[in-house]
C-alpha cells in the first residue's frame, strides 16, 4: 500500500462546497513565517490587553470554591453575563431583553448561525461590495447565493440596493437577508451615515427583509473625526424586530476568550439556540465569567478610550508613512475607525501579483478580490495597522514600496 488516503469520496456535498476565510488563510501564512510583516489578520495589539485586571479576575475565580466556574452552563450563555449585557447594549441605545440574548463563541459563530437557520440553499443574501470574508464564508457554506450591493463614501447604495433585489426578485430568488457592517467596516473602514441606517431600515420593513447587523467595531471610533452619536446602531431604531443585531469582546478586551453575543427577537433567539446545541453545547463558561466580571468591574470602560488613542494613532502612522514613500501612488478612504486602510493601487497593479512581490519581501496583507463577491477587487488591498508596532507598519509600508517597484527591464 503505497500514498496517502484520498478522502474525497467520504465528503459530503457540503464538505466538498465549504469556503475557508482568505484572513484566516493569511494568518496560517504568518504563522510559519519569521521576520514577516503583517498588515493581514484584523488583531487587536496585545499590549493593551489588561493583563493584571484578567489576572486578579482568573486568580478570584480558579480559587475552586465554585465547582460552577469549569462546569457545563446553559447553551444561551451564563446569566449574569447576559443581565450585563442588557446595560451595554443600553449604553448602545438599544433595549433588549433577556429573551432577546444570547452568548455566541464569537460574533463569527452568531453569523454561522443566522446563515444556518434562515439561509436556504439557493437564497440570495444581500451584501455590501466589498464585504467581510468571514461573513462571504458563512453564507457560501449555507450554499446561499451571495449578491453585492455597491458602496458610495457614505456607507451602502440605497438606490443600488432597491434596484439589486428587484432584479434578484424577478428572477425568481428569495431574497430576505441583508448583511452589513455599519460601523468601520470590513475592509473599507468606512461609516455608515446615521440617515441611511434609518433609510436602510425602512427598506427593509417595506420589501420583508432581515438586517444581519453586524458590529464589531462600534467602541474603537477615532475621536478626532468620529463621535458614540456616529455609531448608533440600526438596531437602536428598530421597531418591529425586524433586525439581528451581532457584537464581541474580541476587539476591545481579548479576542481568546472567544464572547460574542446576539440580539434577535426571542422566537429566533429559540432557534439559534437549538442549532448551538449541537455546534459546542455552551460557549466556553470561564471565559464567561472572565468576561463578565471585566463588564461589571469597569475593566472595559477604562481600557475604551487608550484603545480608540491607541489605533487612531497606528492609523496616523500608516497613512503618514504611505504618503512619504509612495506619494499619491496609492489611495484610500480616511478611516473614522477600526483596524484597516482600504488601498487601491495604481493602475496596471493587480491584487494577486503584488502579494506576490510582498511575499518576496516578507510582508503580507489581504487581497482585496478576496472581499467580493462578484470577481472585482483586483485593484484594492487591505491594510491592518491595528497589531503591528509603529516600528513595524514603517517597516511593512518600505517593503510595500519595494513591492510595488517596477521589475527591471532585461537588456536581452
Amino acid at each position: 500500500m503505497s500514498g496517502r488516503t484520498s478522502y474525497d469520496r467520504f465528503l459530503s456535498p457540503t464538505g466538498r462546497l465549504l469556503h475557508e476565510s482568505a484572513i484566516r488563510r493569511m494568518g496560517t501564512v504568518v504563522a510559519r513565517a519569521g521576520d514577516l510583516v503583517s498588515f493581514a489578520p484584523g488583531y487587536p495589539d496585545s499590549a493593551l490587553f489588561p493583563w493584571d485586571q484578567l489576572r486578579a479576575i482568573t486568580h478570584e475565580l480558579l480559587t475552586g470554591a465554585d465547582g460552577t466556574v469549569l462546569q457545563y452552563g446553559p447553551t444561551r450563555g451564563y446569566a449574569p453575563l447576559l443581565e450585563a449585557l442588557v446595560d451595554v447594549l443600553q449604553a448602545r441605545h438599544i433595549k433588549a431583553s433577556l429573551d432577546e440574548l444570547m452568548i455566541t463563541s464569537g460574533s463569527q459563530q452568531g453569523l454561522d448561525l443566522v446563515a444556518r437557520v434562515l439561509a436556504t440553499p439557493g437564497d440570495v443574501v444581500l451584501v455590501e461590495l466589498p464585504t467581510y470574508t468571514g461573513g462571504i464564508a458563512a453564507f457560501r457554506n449555507a450554499q446561499a447565493d451571495l449578491v453585492g450591493v455597491v458602496q458610495e463614501e457614505d456607507g451602502i447604495s440605497l438606490d443600488d440596493l432597491d434596484e439589486v433585489w428587484q432584479r434578484v426578485r424577478a428572477a425568481g430568488k428569495r431574497a430576505q437577508l441583508l448583511y452589513l457592517v455599519p460601523n468601520f467596516q470590513n475592509p473599507t473602514g468606512r461609516l455608515l451615515a446615521l440617515a441611511k441606517r434609518r433609510q436602510v431600515l425602512e427598506w427593509a420593513e417595506r420589501r420583508d427583509v432581515l438586517i444581519i447587523e453586524d458590529d464589531p467595531y462600534g467602541a474603537l471610533y477615532f475621536e478626532d473625526v468620529a463621535s458614540p452619536a456616529d455609531t448608533r446602531p440600526i438596531r437602536a431604531d428598530d421597531e418591529r424586530g425586524r433586525v439581528i443585531y451581532l457584537s464581541t469582546f474580541s476587539k476591545t478586551l481579548a479576542p481568546g476568550f472567544r464572547v460574542g453575543w446576539m440580539v434577535a427577537a426571542p422566537s429566533l433567539i429559540d432557534r439559534f439556540d437549538t442549532a448551538k446545541q449541537s455546534v459546542d453545547l455552551t460557549s466556553g463558561t470561564l471565559d464567561q465569567r472572565v468576561v463578565h466580571l471585566a463588564v461589571r468591574r469597569g475593566v472595559l470602560d477604562a481600557l475604551a478610550p487608550r484603545l480608540r488613542d491607541l489605533y487612531r494613532r497606528k492609523r496616523d502612522v500608516m497613512e503618514d508613512a504611505l504618503r512619504r514613500q509612495l506619494g499619491d501612488r496609492l489611495t484610500w478612504p480616511a478611516p473614522k475607525g477600526g483596524f484597516f486602510l482600504w488601498v487601491r493601487l495604481p493602475e496596471g497593479c493587480d491584487d494577486v501579483s503584488l502579494l506576490e512581490r510582498a511575499l518576496e519581501q516578507r510582508l503580507v496583507f489581504v487581497i482585496g478580490s478576496a472581499f467580493y463577491v462578484d470577481g472585482a477587487g483586483h485593484d484594492r488591498i487591505r491594510l491592518s495597522f491595528s497589531a503591528p508596532t509603529p516600528e513595524r507598519i514603517e517597516e511593512g509600508v518600505r517593503r510595500l514600496a519595494a513591492a510595488l517597484k517596477p521589475a527591471p527591464v532585461s537588456s536581452l
